[in-house]
C-alpha cells in the first residue's frame, strides 16, 4: 500500500486532471455559442482556414518554447517528423472537414442541440476504435455510452417523438452529425498513424495540413472576404477558436490524459451541452425549454457513470 504522502500526491494530481478537463469542456462549449454568432457572417471554409493558420502558428511556437530538452538540445521539429506526410494530410482533412461542417451546421442548428450531437462522438469513436484498433468496450462503458446517446437523441429531436419516428432531424444538426463522424474517425486514426512523434508536433502539422487544404479549395472565398471590414465579434471569435478552443484545449487534454484514466477523460464530452447552456445564458440567449431536461439528465447520468469507471 502506498504511503499516505504518495496517495495524497496521487489524489492531488487526479484533482488537477479533473480541473483541466472541466476547463477543457467549458472552452470547447464556447466554440459552439461563439461560432454560431459568426456562422452566417463568414463562410465556414474561410473561418476554419484562418483558425487553423493561427492555431498552427501558436502550436509551432510552443513546439520550440516548451519542447523537452535532451542532450542535443530542444526537441522541436526533426526531419523524421515529416516522413509519411500523407498521414498529416489525411488527419488534417478529417479535422478540417469536421470544423467546416460544424460551422455550416451552426448556421441553422441551435448551439445546445449541436452540443448534444457532439456527445454522440464517443459512441462513434468506440466503433471506429474497435474496427481499426481492436479495442473492445466492457458492459459498463457500453451502457454509459448508450445512455448518453439516448439523452443526446432526446435533445436533438427536442423531445418530439413524432419527429424521432419520422426522423425529422434539423438540417443543421444533420450537417454537424456528418462532421462528428469525421471527428470520431480522427481520434483512433491519430493513434494508428502515429510513429512515435510527439503529440505537439503531430498536432501542429495536422493543423498546418488542414490550413493548406482549406486554402487550396477555398482561396477564392478567402480572397473575397474584406477582412479589414469585419466587426470585432469576428476577430474575437477567431482568436478564441484558435488560441483557447484549439491550442489551450490541446494542452489541457494532454495534461489530463497523463493523470486520469481514458474513460474519465472521455466522460467530460458529456458536459458540453450543460456548458453551452451556461454560455447561452451568459450571452443573453436564454435557456432551453424544460422539455429538454430529461435528455440533459440522461447525458449527466452517462457522465457520472464514466467518472465512476476505473
Amino acid at each position: 500500500m502506498p504511503a499516505p504522502s504518495a496517495a495524497a500526491a496521487a489524489r492531488t494530481e487526479a484533482v488537477r486532471g479533473h480541473v483541466a478537463m472541466l476547463a477543457f469542456s467549458a472552452l470547447v462549449a464556447g466554440s459552439f455559442s461563439l461560432g454560431a454568432l459568426i456562422a452566417n457572417i463568414i463562410d465556414p471554409v474561410s473561418v476554419t482556414a484562418v483558425r487553423f493558420l493561427w492555431a498552427a502558428g501558436v502550436l509551432a511556437a510552443l513546439t520550440f518554447v516548451l519542447a523537452d530538452r535532451r542532450d542535443d538540445g530542444p526537441r522541436g521539429f526533426r526531419a523524421g517528423d515529416f516522413h509519411g506526410f500523407w498521414r498529416y494530410a489525411l488527419l488534417g482533412t478529417l479535422f478540417a472537414g469536421y470544423f467546416v461542417l460544424m460551422f455550416e451546421g451552426l448556421k441553422t442548428a441551435d448551439p445546445v442541440s449541436a452540443g448534444a450531437v457532439f456527445t454522440l462522438t464517443p459512441l462513434m469513436t468506440a466503433v471506429f476504435a474497435w474496427y481499426w484498433l481492436g479495442q473492445r468496450m466492457d458492459a459498463w462503458l457500453a451502457a454509459a455510452l448508450a445512455i448518453g446517446a439516448a439523452g443526446a437523441v432526446w435533445v436533438i429531436f427536442r423531445a418530439d417523438w413524432q419527429a424521432l419516428v419520422a426522423f425529422r432531424i434539423g438540417r443543421g444538426e444533420a450537417i454537424y452529425f456528418a462532421g462528428c463522424i469525421l471527428h470520431a474517425a480522427f481520434t483512433p486514426l491519430l493513434r494508428r498513424l502515429n510513429r512515435g512523434e510527439p503529440a505537439l508536433v503531430v498536432t501542429t502539422l495536422v493543423m498546418a495540413s488542414g490550413f493548406v487544404l482549406l486554402a487550396a479549395i477555398g482561396w477564392r472565398g478567402l480572397m473575397a472576404v474584406d477582412w479589414s471590414a469585419q466587426p470585432p465579434l469576428v476577430w474575437v471569435t477567431l482568436a478564441y477558436l484558435a488560441i483557447f478552443a484549439s491550442a489551450l484545449t490541446f494542452f489541457l487534454l494532454q495534461y489530463a490524459a497523463q493523470r486520469l484514466p481514458s474513460s474519465k477523460v472521455m466522460a467530460y464530452t458529456y458536459l458540453t451541452p450543460a456548458w453551452i447552456i451556461l454560455w447561452e445564458l451568459g450571452l443573453g440567449h436564454g435557456a432551453p425549454g424544460l422539455m429538454l431536461a430529461p435528455g440533459i439528465a440522461l447525458i449527466v447520468l452517462a457522465l457520472v457513470m464514466l467518472l465512476r469507471k476505473d
